[in-house]
């Protein structure tokens, strides 16, 4: 069964600046879906009103870690 999820690209004043709506099997689905959007900064992903995650952009994360900085919420 699958869910709807929104991954909420966030500008540096915190303002959503797009959105793009997809669906997933799971949150860790989605997260791993969301992930490609970091390249662009740093991403909100929500499951209705529900805040999965924040992934940190790609700029500014090290470059070691090699799986995304998630912060639960």
């Amino acid at each position: 069964m699958t869910q709807q999820y929104r991954a909420y690209l966030v500008g540096e004043n915190g303002v959503f600046r797009s959105a793009e709506a997809f669906e997933a099997s799971s949150d860790s689905s989605a997260l791993a879906f969301a992930k490609q959007f970091t390249r662009l900064g740093k991403v909100e992903v929500w499951q209705l009103g529900r805040k999965i995650a924040v992934l940190e952009s790609e700029q500014s994360r090290s470059p070691e870690p090699s799986c995304p900085t998630l912060t639960r919420q």
